[in-house]
């Protein structure tokens, strides 16, 4: 059985698609929820976050408790380009 890898955009796909449909609640998603949902350390998570957070794609809002992320409208817009993009890359055997 042949082991298959995400790529980096696979993985801001899901971290874009959780905080757009699977927050736990309004306030957005804790790292934690987001390193269980990504299945990815907590290193690479941080990383990621950070660059998407000042690229505008996430929302970061921060409590006493944790900092939490929201998707942002920009997040939105290029979640919906990225999907329309891999499935064009998909009907020609690509894969992003």
């Amino acid at each position: 059985m042949a082991i298959t890898y995400r790529t980096h955009m696979s993985i801001i796909g899901d971290i874009l698609s959780t905080t757009r449909d699977e927050i736990p609640d309004e306030s957005g998603a804790s790292v934690t929820y987001l390193i269980r949902k990504a299945n990815i350390s907590y290193a690479r998570l941080s990383k990621i976050l950070e660059t998407l957070v000042s690229q505008g794609l996430l929302e970061q809002t921060s409590s006493e408790r944790a900092c939490k992320y929201r998707i942002s409208e920009k997040g939105r817009d290029f979640l919906q380009a990225y999907r329309g993009f891999r499935e064009f890359a998909d009907s020609f055997g690509l894969r992003i």
